[in-house]
This record gives C-alpha cells, structure tokens and sequence, in this order.
C-alpha cells in the first residue's frame, strides 16, 4: 500500500541510518580513545576493575620512586662503611708497624692521629636526604646484669618496599627495615659511647672463643704468669703450661695453663682432643660478673704514646691485663691491634648487612617494575580495543550508512512518484 500520509519504506530507512550512527559513533570513540571500555556504562564491571588497578599502579611508581630514593641512602652508607673499614685497616696496620723494636712511636702516632680524625669525618660525612646512618643517636647505656655498654635506644629506619591490595581489598605498605644499634653505628651521638669507633676497650678482659666458637669476655690473668715461683713452658700455639723453678711440669688434665689472647692471659683448661679451652668459669656469660671499659682507649682516640698509662693500675687508662713490669710494651701493642682487628670485623660485619640490604632494594625495584608493567598489560586486555577490528567495522559501517542514505532517499522519492499520477 502507498500512503502519502504513512512513508513506511522511509521510516525503515531513517530506522536503519539511526543505528548505523550509534554504531558509528561507538567505534569512533574506540578508534581515538584506543579503548572499548572507556566508561562505566560501557562495562561497568570491567571499567572499575581498571579504575582500581590504576590507581594501584601510580601508587606503584610512587613506591619505586622511594625504593630510589631508599638506595640511594642505603648506598651512601655503604660507600661510607667500605671507607672507613679501609682507614681502620690502616690504623691497625700502622699498630702493628708501631709494634716493631725501635719504632718512634710519637710519629706513628701522628699518623694514625689524622686516621681517627679522617674517620670523623667520613662519619659526619655520610648524609644522604638529610639522614646519616653512620652516626646517630642510639642512647648508649650499661646493661645492668653485665655491664656491657650497648644501644638504649636503636633507631628504626624504613625504605618503602611494595604497595599491596588483598583478596578483601585491604591495602597496605610494606617496608624493608634497618635497624641501627651499637652493632652497626659508628659514632654514638649521645656520648654514650656504643658506636663501634667509639666504644671503649673491655677492661681485664680478653674476648675469646668458647668451646661452641661463640665470642665470650674471658677475665685475664694478670698475677700468674709473672709470678716469681713458677715457670712456663710454652707449647706453642700461645698456649703455656706452668712448671715450678725446678723444672717439674704437670701435664695432662691436672696441668695448670693460660692461654695468650691478644697480649694478655687468661685461663685454659686440657682437651684430650678437641684441644685447650677457656675456662668457662671464667666467662662473664657463666658468671654474670659485670664488665668495666677503660675510658678514652676506642679505635678513634687510642694513642700508643701513652703505653706506660695503659700499664699503669691507677690510670683512667689502665687496660687491666698487667701493670708495670709485668706488662710489656709489645703486649701493649698486641691488645690493641686485638682491638682495633675485632671492631674491623664488626664494621665488615655491619657493611655486609648493608650490602645485602641494597641487594634486597634492588632486586624490590626490579620486581616492582616488572608487576607495574604486568598491570598495564592486565589492564590493557580488560579495556584497550583491538584496533584492527574496529577500523575494519569502521570501514563497514561508513560503507553501510552511505547505502542507508541512498535507501532513505529513494524511500523520500516515493511521494514525488504518487504526484505524477494526477498529472
């Protein structure tokens, strides 16, 4: 039926072309958005799925930022310690120089003078974003059952590590932690004198290996070796057995021994085969006698012009294993490149936790990275729109809606076909 009132071919038409351009218009917004889910309305579980692991992402790159800014810091102090643990060597090496008969002991000491004072500085030095960790204030204090001075108060420091959302949508910010105390700080800012550079020697007292190889404070023998009536024989090894002036010896377990530590003496014991051992009940560990440090003898201000204080009972300085005669000058000097050799293993120590700590960093950044590239990869599989398809549908439709408009034309003609009858 022909009606000129009712163009149904027409409205067909205009129908047709009404769809083709909401699909047109959908694919236009895909082709230059790059996206098929661009807002909630076009998938609304996909868009806030996305919405959030963006977000996530940037708080992400933020957390990379500060795994850098982290490195950075944990890197500076390492720098640091490897340059210190190098002046300490030298101090210990000018010690031993020092320990040669003959040696002008005043002009050694002008060099390691400026050594302790090099070490100042590249504690005071060590600053990164305004935190030093070579140096700080860690409160230190005297334990009260024995009496070794430790950090009262270590300090906490934390480098931003990972961003993470659970199951539940719980976010959270984990941290990789350095804790700095007196086993890795070398200057105690408080005066107490925990530092590893400023802490004093153990007075009386040797640090030895107990028979599980754990470091002990062993008490040292100051009277017997250099006792008139008795004579030691030495069984190598710095071990010595005692005898009396006439020569008899008691060997065995019911022998009588010391064992040299460092320049100074402390009780052994017989092994039938595991060999000679501190007594244990020698051991501040066994006893829970307190120890005492003598003052002013750290790696930073030991001087090795003032031997003759170190020897000396009623000396601020006095080092404990032997006064006068009874100690010699190389005794002396043996304790205190003892010394000085144990706070270099603790600084190899502490600068091998840094070491594994920037290690930790590092491999946090490449992880974080990594997962920050894996999100947009996810992301992009939810949202991005495949463009070799849309540009094809594309195609199609412009080809579909000029068609739309020649049939939409043709549909108009109609009533202009109807006019020409009544002509």
């Amino acid at each position: 039926m022909t009606s000129i009132l009712t163009n149904i071919a027409a409205m067909s038409a205009l129908q047709t072309l009404r769809s083709i351009g909401s699909d047109m218009e959908e694919t236009q917004n895909r082709v230059s958005s790059g996206q098929r889910v661009s807002t909630a309305s076009d998938n609304a579980a996909y868009w806030s799925i996305a919405t959030t692991m963006r977000s996530d992402n940037g708080a992400l790159s933020a957390v990379q930022d500060a795994l850098g800014l982290g490195a950075a810091k944990v890197d500076t102090a390492y720098s640091a310690f490897e340059s210190a643990i190098d002046v300490v060597q030298e101090v210990k090496n000018k010690l031993v120089a020092a320990s040669e008969p003959g040696v002008d002991k005043s002009k050694v000491q002008e060099e390691i003078t400026q050594l302790q004072q090099q070490l100042r500085s590249i504690a005071s030095s060590a600053s990164f974003s305004g935190e030093n960790w070579l140096q700080a204030d860690i409160g230190g204090q005297t334990n009260a059952d024995t009496g070794v001075i430790e950090a009262g108060s270590a300090l906490n420091k934390q480098v931003v590590g990972s961003f993470t959302r659970d199951a539940q949508g719980n976010v959270a910010i984990q941290t990789v932690n350095i804790k700095l105390d007196s086993s890795n700080v070398l200057f105690d800012l408080s005066g107490g004198d925990s530092g590893i550079l400023d802490s004093n020697m153990v007075k009386g007292y040797a640090v030895v290996q107990d028979t599980n190889g754990d470091d002990r404070y062993a008490k040292v023998n100051d009277t017997d070796f250099a006792a008139t009536d008795s004579v030691w024989k030495d069984l190598g090894g710095g071990i010595y057995m005692k005898g009396d002036t006439a020569g008899n010896y008691t060997s065995g377990a019911d022998g009588t021994y010391l064992m040299k530590v460092g320049g100074s003496y402390v009780n052994a014991e017989f092994g039938d085969t595991a060999g000679y051992f501190v007594k244990t009940d020698d051991m501040i560990a066994t006893t829970g006698e307190q120890i005492e440090y003598t003052k002013g003898v750290s790696v930073s201000e030991l001087d090795i012009t003032k031997l003759d204080d170190y020897r000396d009972v009623d000396s601020d300085l006095y080092l404990g294993i032997g006064e006068g005669t009874n100690v010699s000058d190389e005794d002396l000097m043996s304790q205190l490149v003892s010394f000085v050799d144990g706070q270099l293993e603790a600084m190899t120590s502490a600068a091998a936790k840094l070491g594994a700590t920037s290690s930790r960093i590092t491999m946090q950044s490449d992880f974080v990275s990594k997962l920050s590239d894996s999100i947009d990869s996810g992301v992009g599989r939810l949202v991005d729109a495949e463009m070799n398809e849309e540009s094809t549908k594309l195609k199609a439709l412009q080809t579909q809606q000029s068609l739309a408009i020649q049939s939409l034309s043709i549909a108009n003609s109609d009533s202009q076909n109807i006019l020409s009858l009544f002509r």
